[in-house]
Order: C-alpha cells, then structure tokens, then sequence
C-alpha cells in the first residue's frame, strides 16, 4: 500500500475550509468554508482514447459557488442515491441541494434558529436524514422534506451516525458518551468505551463512523464502527455490543476519520510532532492509513497547520484533504490481492457484496480465457513461474493457515496447513517456504515438471518433505536438533524477527530486523553469506540471476543490495538440506549500491536482463539499467511483466471494478529507451545506423527490431547478419526459404506471416489471386473460422475440407463447453458420433432421438444410442436401437436393467428368447428372500404376471390384518390385488380373442392358467372384491356410527356378517352388539353375544367377560327389536324388511349399496365399470370416486 500527494486546489480569498465531501458515484466534491463559503467541484480525468491510463491531468470540469449561507458550512453530506446534498453553517441553517440540468440549487431550506447543526447523516438508503443540534434537538426526516420525528434530548449532541441496517441511531455526546437509540427514538443503551484513561477527566470524542455495508464486507466479523478520541485513540468495533473492541493508539491530536467505500480501509487524519526542515520539533499535519482490524499500513506527512476535514472518493483511490485553504488530493495504492504468472496470466481475488466467500479469477491476457474459483478468507497471492501460491485462513480453526499451490488455471497442486500466523512467504518451482517472527519452514510440492528436476528427486529420496530452523541459532543449523519438521514448531519471540523472505532457485534470503540480511544456498539450504545494512525492508526481491537484490522500506524508499560469490562453496553438491556453516561470510563481500529512490510504490526485475529493473513512482514508470534511470513515462497501473525490453501495465484498478469482466484494455505495453531509439532510427535514419547502435548496445532483442526492419524491406543480406548477431537459427533458415521464391509479392507474404501479420499475409495472398496459398495459411494456424469463410466466398475446396473446417469448428466450442455452438457445426459437418454426444450433454433427448431415427439401420452409431438411452431411464428408445443393428439380448438386457419386463417378455416372445422366465423367476425369488414384497410385486406388475402380483397383495393384506393394523391400509391392499386380477382377466380375454395366436403365446397362456389354479386361492380367483368389500363395509359401518347414523350402521354391520371369512367373527359380532346396543335391537344385540359366546377361538377370561357383560346388558332389557320399516318387493311385490337383501318369495338377491350400506331395491341404479358393485343413484351423485375401488366417475 502507498500514499501520495497527487494535486492541490487554492480557495479563492484565501478563505479557510472547515469540511470536505466527496462521497458519491457522481464525483462532486462539496468543500464548505467561512464567510459562507459553498463550493461544488468536479474533476475532469484527462484519459486518452485508447485506454491507457496515463497520469492523470485532473481539470476542474466544474467550479459552483453555492449562495446560501451566510456563517461558516460546518457540514457537508451527500445522498448518493438521490443525488442531492445537505449543508448546514454555524447559524443552523440547513439547505438540501439538487441538481439540476448541471447547476445545483435549492431544493429545501430549514432554520431552526436555535443551535448549531454538529452533523447531518443520511442513511443507507437514502430515504432517511438525521440532523442533530449541540443543545440536544434531533430531527429525522425523510428525503422528500417531510418529518418522521423530533426530541429534545438532555445532552449536548456532537456526531451522529445510522447503523447499517438502518435499525438503529448512535449519538455521541460532548461529554464522551456514546448513546444508543433506535430508529423511532426511543433509548436502548450506551455504548462501551474502553480506551479512556484514569485520571485524565472527560476526552471530547473526535469522530465517528460507522460503515454502512453499501459495497459488501471484505470479511465475516469485520469491524465496522469507528470512534476516535482528541487523544488520538480510536475504538473499533464489530457492532454496537461489542465488548472486544480493537484499540488503535495512533500518536496524533485532533483526529478526523472515514472509511473508504468497502469498509477495508480506514483514513485518520491529525496533528503529530515531528522536526521540521530545520530540525525543530513541532507539530505537522499526518495522514494515516489503518486496515479494518486496526493494522497500520502508511502514513503521509502533509503541509498546513490544520486538517479540518477529509474525504474518500468513490472508487477508494483517491482522498480528499481540506486544509487550511487549500484541497489536497492523496492518491492511494492499495495492496490489492494479485499476482502474475506464465507470462500472460493473471491471478486476482475479490469479493462480492453480501457473499462470505472470496473469489480469485485466473485470466489469460493473451487468449482471454478466465477461470473463477472459490476461497475463504484469501490473505495473499504470490507467483513464481507457473505456479501461484494462495495464502488463506482457515474457517474451521481460529489459528490455522491454508497455502494452496495452484497452476495458471487455478487448479491445486498441492496443499499444506499450518498452526501459526505467517510473517512472509516465498515459493519457487520445487518448495513454498514460510517464516515466522524467528521460524523458518519449508516444504516440497509435487507437480508434473517435478518429475525429472533432479533437486527434487534428490530430496525425495532422502524423504525431506518438511523441514525447519530457528533463525537465531544460526551456527546450529544442519544439527539433528533442529530437523524437527513441522509438527515440532512452537511460536517464540525473537529479539530479531525477521521481515521478509525473498525466494529464486539458487538463494533464499532472508532479512531481520537489525538489518542482517541471511544468504541461503538451494536446494540444500546452506547459510553461504550474512550481510548487515542500515535498513529495515518491507518488500525484497531478488532479481534473475540471483545476484542483486531491491530493497523497499516502509517509507518508499528503494535501494540496491549485490551479492558476491562464495567461489569456494560447493555447497550445492552436498547430501541433506540445511547444513550448518561456521564460516560464514560476512561484512565487505556483499554491499549496497550508491543508489536511492524515493516514493517507489512497486519494482519488478527484468526476467531476462539482471542488471534492468523498472519501478513506479508515484504517477511515473521508469527503467533503470545498471542503475541508470531512462527517461520516466506517466502512467497508472502495475507491473504485469518485464522481459525483452517490454513493460507490460495492466490497470488493476479497473479490473478490480469488474472483476468479472476483465479486458484487455487495461493492458498496456511500455518499450524502453532501447527499443524505442532503435524504431526512431529505422524509421528516420539508415538501417546501417541502427545496426551500428544495435552493435554499441548488443542486446537480442534490439537485432530482432532490425531484422525484421530489413525483412519488410527485403534487405536479405542485413536480415541475415541481424539473425546472425542474435543467434536466431530459425530466422537464418527463413532467410534461405525466402531467397528460393521468385514472387516478392509471395515473399511479403511470408514475412507478414513470419512477423504475425496473419491478416496482411492473407490480404497479399489474395490480392495475387492465391486464394488457395490463404487458404493454406488458415489451415496451418488452424483458423478454421476463416477458412469456412474463404471456402464459402470462394471457388475453392471442395466438400471434404469444408465439413473438416465446420468439425473443427465445433472441436472448438465443444472443448469450451459451448454445446450448443458445436452442435450448429456438427449438423453442418454431418459429423454423428460428435452430435450424439452434444445432445446428451445438452440433455436433449428429443433431438437424440430424431437423430438415431433419421440413421440408416445398421448404423455403427446405435450401439452409443442404446448405451445413451439406457443409461438415461430410456427403456424404448434403447430397445429400438439395439434392434436396428440385430442386437436382441443388449435390448433385453436394457429392458431387464430398467425393470420393465413387460417390454422385456414381449419382446422375448417376438424373438423366441426362453431365460426371460428363469431370470424373472430368479429376480423375484431373491426380492422376497430379502422381504422386498413391494418390489416384488411391482416386478409382476410390469411383467404381467397379475396372478402372482395379486397372490402378493392378498397375502400382505392378510398379514396386515393379522397384525391388527389399519382397516383402511388393508382396505386398499385388496382393492390393488382385486385390480391386479381384473387385469388377468383382460389380458387372458384379450388373447382369447386374438386369431392365429403362435405356439409361444399358446404356450405363455397355458403357463397363466396353471400358474393361477396352484398359486391363486380360488375364492379370490373368482370373487376379487370380496376382500375389498368386507373392509369397505367394516369401516362404512364405524362411519356411520360415530356419525350418529345408528340405522344404517346397524344395517351395514348385519350385511357385514357375510364377511366372517375374511375379518375375524370376533370383531364383525363385537361391532354388531356394540351398535345394536345403542340403536336398542337387543333381539339383534343378543344373537351377536350368542355368536360371541360360542366362539371356540376366545380364552375363558374373555368368555367370562361376555357373559357378565351380555347378564348386565339383558337383566335390564328384553331382547327385542323395534319394529322395523317395510317395503315391496320389485319383482313380486311381497313384502320384506328394508334391512332385508333376500325376497323369500321369488328367491331375488338385492345387491347392497356401496355409499349407505342398504339394499338396493329400485331397479334402476349406478354401477361401477370397474369394480362392478352398485349404489343407489342419488346417494352416489354428489360424489367424484368409487366409494370401494377410488376409480374416478
């Protein structure tokens, strides 16, 4: 992170500011003053059209004077998301401004004409405003001027702020007091503090804020209120109750505070004393910077002798400081999560709003490719090479530590977990090393380039996969008491810890905080050299060959350590791996160059170059050779990659405001001087000039520039030389190729092609009328996009290459997941197998199957859809297509597989397959062996096995009424198994009925109709329902008894009598003297006990029971029936009881109604197609079901 003054603005008349905004998406910055003064500003970015984000030229693009006031504007708020803004001066007159067609202006005016307004919050939303007064008046009002509510509380008010929610108001005091009050007004608590000191009295509160979570949490249980005392001590707080608070002692006076626009910053402002230029002490205007958790980051010492107010500008990047009467504006770099690898690859966490999770996005600058994955609380990337090493927290452990080896594409190599908080860490292409405040540890990675790294194998052998060492015993490293490995670390103190690691295939160094700088030898780990210098580095980093090393402190301040060679050491060829080292170099074999840079916020090394680096200075990029600075160039960004006399910038700070949409443009390519005089001289001067002072300064890629110079131009010998010079034998080889073309044209050609002018290559090749030579280039770059479109524009190719380009095509989006994409091509390219598989993945079943039926029979490709259709559930459509190529068995397999044995018997008669039987039998036989009955019977079902399926039905209804369970469970068992045999019945009726029936089905119907005279009882054969009726009119009759229909419950209970063989006696008697006794047809109740009493089946204790109770029941009654009403006889006209289904006289069975119970008397009435039991037509016609078998009417 790095901090420095960019630009300042002068306030006219010399005119004080007391307060500063500048927190909007619109970018308007409010500065309020004495004498009234209200100004509006904007700044204008100067960018320029391609994208590159040079140093911006920040212009005033407005400049408002807002009359008004008339005392000093003490406050300033913005409404971001109604675009207006509140100010209030010293007289407490408060004035909303909105803007209008690019002027501001009043929109509404209050005066309360009593106090000063100390401070004026909008809430998260916007749709709330809270304004406070010193002598204790509060007023919240809506954002349309109206108001919610007022008090007048008994304190006097100085800071106000909403909570995130918008639930709650915090209200500091003057007396240092913090009030908690909700949303309506009303007092919930105070709030604790805990950073005020014994003895000192009252400590006026300096600032408040609270941080409303309008862009996310960049964790969990971030703290997000902010308070700050005069004493310079500020309170941070996770919510109002915390009662963990986090206290940040900044040594400052008069402290101001903001967060900036996630919360992940905190901005304090304040006096310091510090020596002047001349050396005394006074008292200077300080800038600090905190993370969320109170971790002190940078500070910036600014001119003036009071800051009255600061502000962050929307995007995070830039502060606002109102001092004196000047603005200064503070550009800050923040220490964004990123790292670069593999050359065009760019690794960036982020988070999103309201997610928990952090997501890191690996983004190939060159193709475009991104790959997104997911972690939790990321701390750090770093990279080296191809691998990125993620450092995060864990979520399950307070103090456990994640490191995740990854390559360019995000996927993990290899991961470890530690037990302590890390210091710093390195990796390299072999091991991650992590250090603590006196610990270093170290650990192998496995990776496929591993496999023949002879370091590697070296260390596998010798099974060092973890290792350690205390920093501070140095002449003790290598002994056996210190190969403890992970799991022996314990956290200590170190009198000098170490600050940073810097990590290269041949050194590790390692810097303390005395200064020492520690010099280890790998792959062996051997402490060659140690060094001390006068500094305290926060960032080191080693440059290609090992040899030098940059140093950055905390205050921007960059110099240059080189090393000396040890030419005595072999070190590197001993077994282990750290070896102790009582010699060690020390003192004058190493120093640090004659070289000082100032305000460098960031430096890379040249990849290639040992003695190049470039660094960034405040706005400026600029590269050094041999610490000899070239001229600067004005950007914004971070250093991507440095190879070849190329700056690559990408603009992390756009990125970052669409992480999930990275582009390209805000990458931008930066040559250095070398390049960039070269190009001046091959474009204004000879190219013998340029290969003159390519000769001067001898470096590979400055003969490239020049060889391709003279190539352009066909300057063949010059070309030849210039490869020469920088040993290109491919560009040689080239050379010769061109020399054999005749055709300048066909050579251009080839050199835009050689060069990666694809484009102007295709343009020359066609403009000759080699159309075929275009096409051929195309092909070679396997840009079968272009080469469908040269075809199709076209007299050229022919059918085989066009659906070869239009397959390759859709390779292409197959390969990128795009299945709908390779689909279009794959039809055009009639390429099946390819189709097959795009609408299985796209799920498409419809299209698979309209694809296999437009097929020839035969087709190599029906096996893949029977594999398809069978894995997917798809019974029919895979018999259909192993049929089509004679592959009966995998079609009874499949139907076997899905269980439908219908499909599978039918087609086994078609095909005259005889283990269909045997492998249903044995299948069903292993079911009930495991008591899966259900199963079991839906195995028959599907098989039409009906007899068997019902026989199952029967049997479990009867071993569910042996169990005494539900009537209305049992009831619906039988009603199943009568279904099952209805439908016996019609699949022997249709077979019956079938003409020229072959000897298999014969067959198949003789094996039913035996199967169901030794399996099916024939009582159930012949009358299916009769089960289903008898629990039908067991629970009717309970219905109607306890809906108080005694009538029809009696008479439904005697038709139950004809039941006994199904429902035990005991209960249809017990049932019937239970309500014969209520409905007093004691003659009806005493033949009940009598049948009850003659039961065999009854202990004598139940015996005894009937008797005394049938003694008790008829010493009170007489046993008789009331008389009971008549009625006719349809078809002789006697007379019969109505509870009566039998006529005596013409020997007529009445059936019995299925609704009430009764006999059906009349002659016309309902009965059910399915079931085929009958209902008296006006009892059943309010209904929608069949009462006994649920059929729908």
């Amino acid at each position: 992170m790095f901090v420095y003054l960019s630009k300042k603005i002068s306030i006219p008349n010399g005119i004080n500011l007391k307060t500063i905004a500048w927190d909007n998406d619109q970018g308007w910055i409010a500065c309020g003053g004495t004498d009234g003064l209200l100004k509006v500003l904007k700044l204008e970015n100067n960018n320029n059209n391609n994208g590159d984000k040079k140093s911006k030229s920040s212009n005033l693009s407005m400049n408002q004077t807002l009359d008004g006031h008339g005392g000093s504007v003490l406050v300033a708020s913005w409404n971001q998301q109604y675009h207006k803004l509140a100010t209030s001066d010293e007289n407490g007159l408060i004035i909303v401004w909105i803007l209008y067609k690019g002027t501001w202006y009043e929109e509404m005016i209050n005066n309360r004409n009593k106090s000063v307004v100390t401070d004026i919050q909008w809430n998260k939303t916007g749709e709330k405003i809270g304004i406070i007064y010193k002598d204790g008046a509060v007023i919240v009002g809506s954002v349309d001027g109206s108001r919610i509510w007022g008090k007048e509380l008994p304190m006097e008010l100085l800071y106000l702020q909403w909570s995130p929610d918008s639930k709650f108001i915090l209200f500091c005091t003057m007396d240092g007091e913090i009030h908690l009050y909700d949303a309506d007004g009303n007092f919930i608590s105070k709030v604790q503090t805990y950073f005020n000191e014994t003895g000192v009295g009252v400590i006026k509160i300096s600032g408040c804020e609270w941080y409303n979570g309008l862009n996310g949490y960049v964790d969990q249980d971030v703290p997000c209120l902010a308070v700050a005392l005069e004493n310079g001590k500020i309170q941070l707080m996770r919510n109002e109750k915390d009662n963990e608070p986090i206290i940040i002692d900044t040594a400052m006076r008069y402290l101001n505070i903001k967060w900036n626009r996630d919360g992940s910053l905190l901005a304090v402002t304040g006096m310091q004393y510090g020596k002047s230029s001349q050396g005394e002490n006074k008292e200077v205007c300080v800038l600090q910077i905190y993370d969320a958790y109170g971790k002190y980051l940078r500070s910036l010492r600014v001119p003036g002798k009071r800051i009255s107010s600061l502000s962050w500008e929307n995007s995070g990047l830039h502060i606002a400081l109102a001092i004196d009467s000047f603005i200064y504006f503070a550009n800050v770099r923040p220490n964004y999560k990123w790292t670069s690898l593999s050359k065009d690859v760019i690794a960036y966490a982020y988070s999103k709003p309201n997610k928990s999770d952090t997501y890191i996005t690996f983004w190939n600058s060159k193709t475009n490719e991104k790959y997104t994955k997911l972690y939790t609380k990321v701390i750090s990337l770093i990279s080296y090479d191809v691998y990125c090493l993620i450092v995060s927290k864990s979520t399950v452990e307070e103090n456990q530590y994640i490191f995740t080896v990854v390559n360019s594409i995000g996927t993990p190599i290899h991961t470890k977990v530690i037990s302590y908080e890390p210091v710093c860490y390195g990796i390299n292409k072999t091991r991650v090393y992590i250090a603590s405040s006196d610990m270093i540890l170290f650990y192998q990675f496995k990776s496929s380039a591993n496999g023949n790294n002879i370091a590697y194998n070296t260390i596998r052998k010798k099974e060092f996969q973890e290792y350690s060492f205390n920093i501070d015993d140095i002449k003790n490293i290598g002994t056996s008491a210190q190969d403890i490995g992970f799991g022996g670390y314990h956290i200590s103190e170190s009198n000098d810890p170490i600050l940073q690691i810097a990590v290269s295939d041949s050194y590790l160094i390692v810097a303390r905080q005395s200064g020492a700088l520690l010099q280890f030898s790998l792959p062996n780990v051997v402490l060659e050299n140690q060094y001390f210098i006068s500094h305290q580095p926060q960032q080191i980093q080693l440059n290609c060959d090992s040899s030098m090393l940059s140093l950055i402190d905390n205050s921007g301040i960059l110099k240059i350590f080189t090393f000396s060679k040890n030419e005595n050491s072999n070190n590197r060829e001993t077994d282990g791996l750290v070896k102790s080292s009582n010699e060690i170099i020390s003192g004058n074999s190493g120093k640090l160059l004659d070289f000082e840079r100032k305000d460098v916020w960031e430096m890379k090394w040249s990849e290639d170059t040992p003695d190049s680096f470039v660094v960034l200075e405040k706005t400026r990029v600029i590269v050094f050779n041999n610490c000899e600075a070239e001229e600067p160039v004005s950007y914004i960004g971070n250093i991507f990659d440095f190879r070849d006399l190329e700056i690559k910038i990408v603009q992390i700070d756009e990125i970052m405001k669409n992480p999930d949409s990275p582009s390209k443009e805000f990458i931008s390519i930066i040559e250095t001087k070398h390049v960039r005089e070269t190009r001046r001289i091959l474009e204004e001067e000879d190219i013998s000039k340029a290969f003159e002072y390519a000769e001067n300064n001898p470096i590979p890629r400055l003969w490239k520039i020049i060889s391709f110079s003279a190539l352009n131009n066909l300057n063949f010998d010059m070309a030849e030389k210039a490869f020469t010079k920088c040993q290109d034998y491919q560009g040689l080889q080239f050379i010769k190729s061109l020399k054999k073309l005749n055709n300048k044209d066909i050579q251009r050609a080839e050199i835009a092609t050689y060069s990666g002018n694809i484009e102007l290559s295709e343009k020359i090749y066609i403009e000759i009328d080699r159309m075929d030579l275009a096409l051929n280039l195309r092909m070679l770059l396997g840009d079968w996009f272009r080469v469908v479109y040269l075809i199709q524009s076209g007299d050229i190719g022919d059918d085989v290459l066009l659906n070869k380009a239009l397959n390759s095509i859709g390779d292409y989006y197959y390969e990128h997941q795009r299945w709908n994409q390779a689909l279009n091509y794959y039809v055009q390219g009639r390429n099946i197998e390819k189709l097959i598989k795009c609408y299985y993945l796209l799920e498409d079943y419809s299209g698979l199957e309209k694809l296999m039926n437009s097929l020839p029979d035969n087709d190599i490709n029906f096996k893949t859809f029977g594999e398809i259709f069978k894995s997917s559930g798809m019974c029919s459509q895979a018999v259909k297509a192993y049929l089509k190529i004679g592959d009966v068995k995998s079609a009874l397999d499949t139907c076997v597989y899905l269980n439908q044995w219908s499909d599978a018997i039918e087609l086994a008669e078609k095909h005259n397959y005889k283990d269909i039987e045997s492998l249903l039998s044995g299948y069903a036989k292993r079911l009930l062996k495991e008591r899966k009955i259900i199963e079991a019977i839906e195995l028959y079902r599907k098989a039409n096995y009906c007899q068997k399926s019902a026989q199952l039905l029967y049997n479990l209804a009867d071993e569910f009424a042996k169990q005494n369970k539900s009537p209305l469970q049992i009831k619906k068992l039988y009603v199943l198994a009568a279904l099952e045999v209805e439908r016996y019945h019609q699949l022997n009726k249709s077979k019956g009925n079938k003409k020229n029936d072959d000897e298999a089905l014969a067959a198949l119907e003789g094996l039913l109709v035996e199967d169901s005279k030794n399996t099916m009882n024939a009582k159930f054969l012949d009358n299916a329902w009769k089960g289903a009726e008898a629990y039908h009119y067991y629970i009717l009759a309970q219905q109607q008894y306890y809906q108080g229909d005694l009538d029809a419950a009696i008479k439904t209970a005697k038709h139950l009598c004809e039941y006994d063989d199904i429902i035990s006696p005991k209960k249809i008697y017990c049932l019937l003297a239970l309500i014969s006794f209520h409905n007093r047809c004691f003659a009806t109740c005493s033949k009940a006990f009598v049948k009850l009493e003659s039961m065999q089946d009854l202990s004598e204790q139940e015996k005894d029971d009937i008797e005394k109770l049938a003694l008790s029941i008829f010493t009170k009654f007489v046993p008789e029936d009331p008389p009971e009403k008549e009625v006719e006889c349809t078809n002789c006209g006697s007379l019969l009881k109505e509870s009566e289904s039998y006529c005596s006289s013409c020997h007529l069975n009445f059936p019995i109604c299925i609704v009430t119970g009764k006999p059906i008397i009349e002659p016309y009435h309902f009965m059910c197609h399915v079931c085929k039991r009958r209902a008296i037509e006006r009892e059943i016609s309010g209904l929608q079901c069949c009462p006994l078998c649920h059929t729908t009417l």
